[in-house]
Parts: C-alpha cells; sequence; structure tokens
C-alpha cells in the first residue's frame, strides 16, 4: 500500500496581498506574496514594494507584479482595484463590499418583490 501524505496533495494558491506595518495612526503597506492561507505578516515569498497612503507614494516593481500574475497568483480585491488604479492592469474595479446575513436577506426580499412588480407591469403594457 502506498502512502501519500496530504501534504503533497495540497494545492497552494498564491495571493497577492497587502500587509500593514508602520507607526500607530501612521500605516503603510507592502505588497507581498503568498500562499493564501498564510498570516499576512508571516512568511512571504517576495516582497513588491510599498505604498504609503497618507502621501500616496507607491514604489513598486512593476515586472515582478506582472510575472506573479502572469504564473497564476491572485490579488485581493483590494490589491487587484490598487493595481487598477496605479494602472498596472487594465481590467474593472472590484466591489469589496461586505453585507451581513440580516442585510443580505433583506436585500433578497427586495429582489423577489421586484420581478413580481415588473411582471405584473408588462402585461397591462402589453394590452395598450
Amino acid at each position: 500500500m502506498l502512502r501519500v501524505s496530504c501534504y503533497t496533495l495540497r494545492e497552494f494558491m498564491l495571493m497577492i496581498k497587502l500587509s500593514r506595518f508602520g507607526k500607530k495612526k501612521q500605516p503603510t503597506f507592502r505588497l507581498l506574496v503568498m500562499e493564501k492561507a498564510k498570516d499576512p505578516w508571516g512568511d512571504y515569498l517576495e516582497n513588491l514594494g510599498n505604498y504609503n497612503p497618507r502621501t500616496k507614494k507607491a514604489e513598486l516593481k512593476v515586472e515582478r507584479i506582472k510575472y506573479w500574475l502572469s504564473v497564476g497568483a491572485q490579488p485581493t480585491d483590494s490589491v487587484h482595484n490598487f493595481l487598477v488604479t496605479q494602472s498596472i492592469i487594465s481590467e474593472k474595479k472590484r466591489s469589496i463590499t461586505k453585507l451581513t446575513g440580516r442585510r443580505r436577506e433583506k436585500l433578497g426580499m427586495n429582489k423577489k418583490e421586484e420581478p413580481t412588480k415588473a411582471t405584473e407591469a408588462k402585461p397591462a403594457e402589453e394590452k395598450k
């Protein structure tokens, strides 16, 4: 019987993430390549640059970012929007809004009610 470790079978998904560092109330972010499940303050494969949101200054390694994207590393939604803003990639920005379960249910109910109103209105228009 052949024994195979689950560690060797596990696929590693690489992500490009932001990691906050700097003083209190003076944030600076590093753009890092790491495994998806890893902590952003832990080990990383490569540092792709820095971003200071207070001065809006970004020091990025554009060639390395494009390399990691071509290899298959996925940027987080915030990183994706940041790269679009810096015009490193040419795609649409992603929505980052997170909804609570209660709010999602409420919006879901509203979406269900709207199509019924629309279907009731269509036959009236067709009769005219």
